[in-house]
C-alpha cells in the first residue's frame, strides 16, 4: 500500500463514518421548540460538531488501522477477490509453491 492509497482509504473510511455519526443525537429545531425564521423545522438545534469530529477521527483511525494491517499483512490480497477469475494465473514471482 502506498502512501496515497493509505491517506485516501482513511479519508474515504472518515467521511463514510462521519455520515452515519451525523444523525445519531441530533436535536431538531423543532423539537427544541426553537425555530430561527427562515430554517426549517428539521435543521439541527445544536449540532454538536467538535465532539462528534473527535469520535470520528477516532473511529476511522481505529478501522484504518485494522484495515491498512489486513492488506500489509498479506492475509487478504486483490487476488482473493477475484471470484469469478477473470485475473488469470498470477505472474511467475508470486507463484507458492
Amino acid at each position: 500500500m502506498t502512501i496515497t492509497s493509505a491517506i485516501v482509504l482513511y479519508a474515504v473510511l472518515w467521511f463514510l463514518v462521519l455520515f452515519v455519526v451525523l444523525p445519531l443525537r441530533l436535536t431538531t429545531q423543532g423539537e427544541a421548540g426553537h425555530v430561527v425564521p427562515g430554517t426549517p423545522e428539521s435543521a439541527p438545534h445544536d449540532a454538536g460538531l467538535p465532539r462528534k469530529m473527535r469520535i470520528v477521527t477516532a473511529v476511522a483511525a481505529v478501522l484504518w488501522l485494522a484495515i491498512a494491517g489486513t492488506v500489509l499483512s498479506g492475509a487478504i490480497s486483490v487476488r482473493d477477490l477475484d471470484w469469478f477469475g477473470r485475473m488469470g494465473p498470477p505472474p511467475a514471482g508470486e507463484r507458492g509453491g
